[in-house]
């Protein structure tokens, strides 16, 4: 299939939208669509997906790119299925108009469409790491900002958890799905002779029979019995190492199990190397699990990036990991993937993405880090006046002004441990906030560059300022909201990270279509600021 630019456009003499009344052409022009038809269907490149289609000029012609792609916002805007959009297309007039469909004799988009371009993408980022989606988005999203005039120079930042569409599962189900899924692969496949006499795995009713149907009692000779058969399986069938199902048959054994006195059994506590990434399900084995304000998350993470003016607010970038990766991790990798911004930068987070590295890596790009509450241990902001080399090794001054007699580095730990004259240390009023330890002739002082950071950060909270920029952070948290109550950014029908990842992406870009349209009907209602009064 071959790439070629859609430049079936422009709306002919005899365009069906010609055909409708003044009052259907008024209402049209009212809804979504003339937004949607006028301001993110052009702006979408098809260019940037060429890679993904043949160079063969002779072969057939791709499905437009940016008709898939705006189906795809769409489906999400509207919460439809791929088939259901497929009918709109046909049936919806201002599915046609939003898509610039109105001329064509025949819609483009088929039963396929959709999955066949989003498997594309799955296969390209696979092979080369990049994904091309995702770059689609954010671009449309910085698009939309200039649309909103939204300048960027202030950001916010927040994360949510994803939940994977899979069930919750007891170990023994874990185990029993894995095993079942080996012996139907061996059934479908005609090697029988491989799973006598585990026949049963494969009949429909088995694993309720198997697992809800039997004594409590009988739970150990039941795990008993899966071990068994998953030895056995494992033994039958090492020629297909390259088996999805053998796969997920041998790293369920080794992440679950342990063999002791030649006999395998459950892990427990005691044995460890039961982390947050082992399986979860072997529906989605890319989800893992974390426990995150007292509740168990078994999936992925996501992390967006806002940009907020007077008009309202567009999420302008996201990232989608394995929910075991934190906040500051993927803060990090964001800062350094930014440009150096031309002008200073305001980016606002809470109290997880704070981190003295994160300060200096966003200080490198222009950008400054506010962080509006710390985790950790808690710092007196009389440490934030301690006076440091560069690359603070050592102390040169107290926050008294006084000099340290001599002062050691740990780098292990990178703390520095200055000493002062005993009386001068015994007569500081400062003494009861940096708590020196006293020796016969010397006091001596546990300080770190890090700590002081954090003293400073800490003073400056209850700056009215300071307070403001709270304020204007707290805003980012209806987004998470949203993405899981409006667009079910916990109910996807995908399995996988780079599946998840673009069906999250989607949603982001049809979130940002909802905040162009409401500011372009005038419906937007944004709270005043002071920060952005200026």
């Amino acid at each position: 299939m071959s790439f070629r630019i859609n430049d079936s456009q422009q709306i002919s003499m005899f365009d069906s939208f010609n055909m409708l009344t003044e009052r259907e052409q008024r209402a049209l022009i009212k809804s979504w669509a003339k937004v949607f038809a006028e301001e993110i269907f052009p702006t979408i490149d098809e260019e940037r997906f060429a890679v993904l289609y043949s160079a063969d000029k002779a072969s057939r012609p791709n499905t437009p790119v940016n008709i898939i792609i705006g189906a795809l916002i769409l489906k999400e805007l509207l919460n439809l299925s791929d088939d259901e959009v497929v009918e709109n297309l046909m049936l919806d007039f201002r599915f046609r108009y939003a898509l610039h469909t109105t001329s064509f004799d025949e819609q483009p988009l088929s039963d396929k469409s959709l999955s066949r371009f989003r498997q594309r993408c799955y296969d390209y980022e696979e092979t080369t790491g990049i994904d091309l989606y995702h770059g689609c988005v954010t671009e449309l999203a910085e698009k939309t900002a200039k649309l909103m005039e939204l300048d960027g120079k202030i950001r916010r930042m927040d994360s949510l958890m994803v939940e994977a569409n899979i069930r919750k599962l007891s170990r023994m189900e874990l185990l029993y799905r894995c095993v079942s899924k080996m012996v139907i692969y061996l059934h479908k496949n005609g090697m029988e002779d491989r799973i006598f006499p585990m026949e049963h795995y494969y009949e429909a009713d088995d694993f309720n029979r198997f697992i809800y149907h039997s004594r409590s009692t009988d739970t150990d000779e039941r795990i008993t019995i899966l071990l068994r058969d998953a030895d056995t399986l494992l033994e039958r069938c090492k020629d297909l190492e390259d088996v999805t199902e053998y796969e997920l048959l041998v790293r369920c054994i080794s992440e679950q199990t342990v063999v002791e006195d030649n006999k395998r059994r459950l892990k427990t506590k005691a044995d460890g190397s039961m982390g947050s990434n082992i399986m979860q399900s072997p529906v989605d084995p890319e989800a893992t699990f974390r426990e995150k304000a007292g509740k168990e998350h078994r999936g992925y993470t996501a992390n967006i990036e806002e940009i907020v003016g007077k008009n309202g607010s567009v999420v302008t970038d996201y990232q989608f990991e394995q929910n075991n990766v934190g906040d500051s991790a993927m803060l990090k990798n964001h800062l350094e993937s930014m440009e150096v911004q031309s002008e200073e930068t305001i980016m606002l987070a809470d109290g997880a993405y704070c981190g003295t590295n994160n300060t200096e890596i966003a200080a490198s790009k222009n950008v400054k880090l506010i962080t509006t509450d710390l985790t950790g241990k808690d710092v007196d902001v009389v440490i934030g006046a301690f006076e440091f080399n560069e690359d603070g090794t050592e102390v040169l001054k107290c926050p008294a002004g006084n000099k340290p007699k001599s002062c050691t580095y740990i780098r292990q730990t990178g703390i520095c441990q200055a000493s002062f004259p005993k009386d001068v240390c015994e007569n500081c009023p400062y003494k009861t906030h940096c708590h020196p330890k006293t020796y016969k002739r010397v006091c001596k002082v546990k300080v770190s560059k890090k700590m002081r950071e954090r003293a400073r950060i800490k003073a400056n909270m209850g700056s009215d300022e300071f307070k403001n920029y709270a304020k204007l952070r707290n805003g980012v948290e209806t987004i998470p909201s949203i993405l899981k109550n409006i667009y079910g950014v916990n109910k996807m029908r995908a399995h996988g990270k780079l599946r998840c990842k673009f069906f999250f992406g989607s949603k982001v870009a049809a979130l940002n279509f909802r905040k162009l349209f409401r500011y372009r009907q005038g419906l937007g209602h944004y709270a005043s600021n002071p920060v952005l009064a200026e």
